[in-house]
């Protein structure tokens, strides 16, 4: 696939949209069998191919230095062959799940004779952006055609070698199965312009789904001229009530916190009742400190954990997506739902209880896309949702919300079957 820098980029931009929209149109009509034997296809090819796709990877573990990614961002970037095997099986658990696209969501018969239907259908064309690592190209496409939608992918630049092998190859294999190779295009040029092209494409593209740094999520979210699904940030509390059994608070928050810190569904806040602020906090500062977390309190917090800091009002609705964590003590789980409503991000919140009333009242008046009952917020995940591979996380309340999935990527229409009937 050559790189497009040297074109007129507004358009190679709309060609590359209206092709997928020609696609899309074909999509719709194949089969469920159809898609699931091109997933599994694809999945063999991705093993069998694995030198190919290495050599390509290579290329771009060369030229990360110049990008400026850390040891852990390379990391990230590299394909051994083992994680070509998950990306492989990650196709084939997708071509497990049933096709949603002609599925009747309801039907009812009028008292007219008339019978109509409700049925499930794709979004049509989705754009989408998002970080470098090699593995989304696989799953997005994966997700975005199983649901019966064309994809533009546009990855990172730092990712782009690995991921044009990998599209090339879901390419190859699509065509085998009556899939125009159009329905899964990457972006073959660098150029940020590109998006902002994209964006403006309301006509051939249906929605667009950003997936990386706030600051991307926000750029599509100002520019865009189609829906976007999104979040963009992930300020994810843990509520410690006074009924909390407190080594299940402890095990909790911790792995809440560290089990990774980079990622939208950590906790980035801590939220513990007076009545077990005194025994808890002890608890969490020793498990924190020997994890290398800073915590940053109220004043009760501080009172009662000598080397946590004063937190300032940006402290308690920030993402740290590092090893700090914010602390508030509360008088009451009014006082704690009062807190996370004004903080919180929308994404995930946790309370730890064992009060039924305290665990429906909290996830009742928590404005959040999920609301976590004695579980950590990392389990805010497609996968672990069984909802297979995800496209993003949104915390929109319009058509999709929470892991979005393949259902999130399609809409519905009324098929009405009459015969002969008009209105009088």
């Amino acid at each position: 696939m050559a790189i497009a820098d040297d074109l007129d980029l507004a358009t190679y931009c709309k060609e590359t949209a209206e092709k997928a929209q020609a696609a899309s149109r074909v999509l719709g009509t194949v089969s469920g069998q159809a898609k699931n034997d091109w997933l599994r296809a694809s999945a063999a090819a991705l093993r069998n191919s694995f030198e190919s796709i290495a050599q390509a990877n290579e290329k771009d573990i060369a030229n990360a230095p110049q990008y400026g990614l850390s040891d852990a961002q390379i990391d990230r970037l590299r394909l051994t062959k083992d994680r070509v095997a998950g990306i492989a099986s990650a196709l084939e658990e997708i071509a497990m799940f049933p096709d949603p696209i002609g599925a009747t969501i309801e039907s009812s018969v009028r008292p007219n004779g008339l019978a109509i239907q409700k049925i499930r259908v794709p979004l049509g064309v989705v754009f989408f952006i998002y970080e470098s690592r090699p593995n989304v190209t696989a799953d997005a496409a994966a997700i975005c055609v199983k649901s019966g939608n064309a994809v533009i992918l546009r990855g990172g630049k730092e990712a782009m070698h690995s991921s044009q092998a990998i599209v090339s190859i879901l390419q190859a294999q699509a065509v085998e199965f009556g899939i125009p190779a159009d329905a899964l295009q990457l972006v073959s040029t660098t150029d940020r312009a590109a998006v902002g092209h994209f964006l403006k494409l309301d006509q051939l593209i249906d929605v667009a789904i950003p997936r990386g740094g706030e600051g991307l999520i926000r750029r599509v979210s100002e520019e865009a001229t189609m829906p976007v699904i999104k979040h963009f940030a992930g300020n994810c509390h843990v509520y410690v009530d006074q009924a909390a059994d407190l080594n299940m608070a402890l095990q909790i928050t911790v792995n809440s916190k560290c089990h990774r810190y980079g990622v939208c569904n950590a906790a980035e806040s801590l939220v513990v009742h007076k009545h077990v602020a005194d025994k808890f906090l002890p608890l969490v500062a020793a498990a924190f400190s020997t994890e290398g977390v800073e915590m940053r309190g109220d004043e009760a917090t501080c009172s009662i954990v000598p080397t946590a800091t004063q937190a300032s009002e940006e402290d308690f609705g920030a993402e740290y997506l590092g090893p700090v964590i914010s602390v508030k003590v509360v008088e009451n789980i009014d006082d704690a739902i009062a807190h996370i409503n004004k903080y919180s991000s929308k994404h995930t919140e946790s309370i730890v209880t064992e009060n039924l009333a305290a665990s429906r009242k909290f996830s009742a008046q928590i404005d959040s896309s999920a609301v976590m009952v004695n579980a950590s917020t990392r389990f805010n995940d497609g996968g672990e949702f069984g909802l297979g591979a995800e496209i993003g996380i949104s915390t929109d309340k319009f058509h999709a919300r929470g892991p979005c999935g393949i259902e999130a990527l399609t809409s519905y229409k009324y098929i009405v079957m009459g015969e002969g009937h008009v209105r009088q």
